[in-house]
Order: C-alpha cells, then structure tokens, then sequence
C-alpha cells in the first residue's frame, strides 16, 4: 500500500487493523488528503470487490441497497443489488446524506444484511465499510448519529503530510504515478483475509489485561470533560483491535503494549465533549492521552 500512499502510516495500519478485525472504519480529514486512495489500495492488495458510493443529499437509501423491479419477461419482482453488496466499500463523504440514507447502512454495518421487502439478504464476506468525512465543512452536511458512530471499530483522522512526503507526492506525480491506476498485486484473497480474522480472535488476553482495557474505557464516563462517555461496545472494539496488533507481532497473547496504541482510534468518535471543555479547546484526544497516561498498566504475563 506504501507504493501508492506516501506517508499516512497511522491511516495506513488502522485500515488494515479494521481489516482483519472485521470492522468498519470511519476516516475524518481535508478534501486531498489520499483517504480514497488508501482504501482503493486497500482494496487492490486484500483482492477484496470493490465499490464507491458518493453520498449527495438526494441520495435515497434503495440507491445504496438495491430495489426490486418488474421483470416483463418472468412477470415477476426481481431484486437488483445496490453497491452495499461487495466485500470492501467505500461510503465517499458519508455525512453529506441525510439521516434517512446513513441509516440504510446500520443494518449492513451491524448485521452484514440488507432487508428489502420483508426479504434478507447476507451480504459477501468479508465486508468492511471505510467511510469518510470532511471535518471543515459544515453547510450541506448532516452528523452521523450516535448509534452509526458506534459502528464503526476505529476512527483514523489524516492531517497534512510533512514537507519532505508532500514532495514525494509531487515528484512522483512528476515522474508519471497516476492514483486513478493503481498497479498493486493482491498479496493475499478473501478467504485468508477470513482466516486471519478467526486467527485474531483467538489470541489470548488475560484477566488483567481484560481489567486494564475495561478501565480506560470506564473512564471515559467519569471524566469532567466528558458529557458522554463509551459504551461496553467500546470495550469489545479495542479488544478485537489489540487482537490484531498482537497478532501482526507473531504473539498469541495480548500485552497493554497493544491496547495503548488503539485507544484513540478506538475511542475518539464515542465520546462527547462537554461544551466547557470544547470552549477551552480541549480534544477528544486529549482526554484519551490523559487517561491513557493516569490507568495503572499491568505485568502481562505471557
């Protein structure tokens, strides 16, 4: 993936961490910033399909999940598929659809279904959702509801790169790459990528390890700065993404090494700041940094 994404290392680990967890990722950043081509590349080297949908505000939900239509030759109702139906989409912009069209990917997102006229229909496996968000503007766009937000395993946030990979990208440019063509090999297939998932879940963590990362999320809702704090479904997410990083490492148990680095990700959108806090420019980061840094960690044994 690095040969077609300069720099964006933490975007480019937390997408492939959702990947093999099997969760979905909700990425916040600047229009040019590379978020569609990480998940084009993503898509190119997992050998998973690949579709994009480019939320408008006429967007209607049966654009996303597909309709049933009259088939003059059979007389009979046949179902269409939408582009919800493939193993890695891309929901380009998604809080620029209302709430009615956001919401016709919860099913999907939660229980890998589409229900269309009283029918369900599994969805291919694997299927990750990466989804992304322009953090400046504000007209024309509609915020995700708490219980979407919660859906999503990690979100990645993507600043400017530094001077020396801005260069990079535009001496490659120079030099004739061209995002649109993306000449990546798929290093593995769906069915591994299922394989790894089983593999991940079954590392081990202990008691207290188990403890530990229980308690930095129980933190989030005694905290004075929060107004809202994670629910038990942050806990079971940064569970399944220690998990992996574990894995990644060749251990079969997971240290607080594993846990820390996660946390934000795990925890940034499943927080809601109190206004005071927001006034005095506190970040939801920020808060997560402090409770990462006051959690006692323990002695994992391995």
């Amino acid at each position: 993936m690095a040969r077609a994404v300069v720099g964006q290392q933490e975007l480019l680990v937390g997408a492939c961490v959702a990947l093999v967890a099997g969760g979905h990722v909700l990425v916040e950043g600047a229009p040019g910033l590379g978020k569609t081509l990480v998940a084009r590349a993503l898509a190119a080297v997992s050998g998973c399909a690949f579709k994009r949908i480019q939320f408008t505000p006429d967007l209607m939900p049966s654009d996303i999940t597909g309709s049933s239509v009259f088939d003059r030759q059979t007389s009979e109702l046949r179902f269409v598929a939408g582009p919800v139906f493939t193993q890695m989409l891309l929901a380009d912009e998604i809080n620029r659809a209302p709430a009615k069209t956001q919401s016709a990917l919860l099913e999907a997102m939660q229980d890998r279904t589409v229900t269309e006229g009283g029918t369900s229909r599994a969805l291919p496996e694997p299927f990750v959702v990466i989804a992304t968000q322009n953090p400046v503007e504000s007209q024309g766009t509609y915020p995700l509801p708490e219980a979407q937000l919660d859906r999503f395993l990690l979100k990645l946030t993507v600043g400017d790169p530094p001077r020396e990979q801005e260069h990079a990208i535009v001496k490659n440019q120079l030099l004739g790459f061209d995002p649109g063509k993306l000449e990546l090999s798929a290093v593995t297939t769906p069915a591994e990528l299922l394989e790894m998932q089983q593999h991940a879940r079954s590392v081990r963590m202990d008691d207290a390890i188990i403890a530990y990362l229980v308690e930095l999320v129980r933190r989030t809702r005694d905290d004075r700065a929060i107004e809202l704090g994670a629910s038990p479904r942050a806990s079971l997410a940064l569970m399944r993404a220690a998990q992996v990083v574990a894995a990644s490492d060749g251990r079969d148990f997971v240290t607080p090494d594993d846990v820390q680095p996660m946390a934000a990700a795990v925890l940034r959108h499943r927080i809601m700041l109190h206004p005071d806090a927001q006034l005095q420019g506190i970040s939801a980061d920020d808060r997560i940094a402090e409770i990462v840094r006051v959690v006692a960690v323990p002695r994992a044994q391995g």
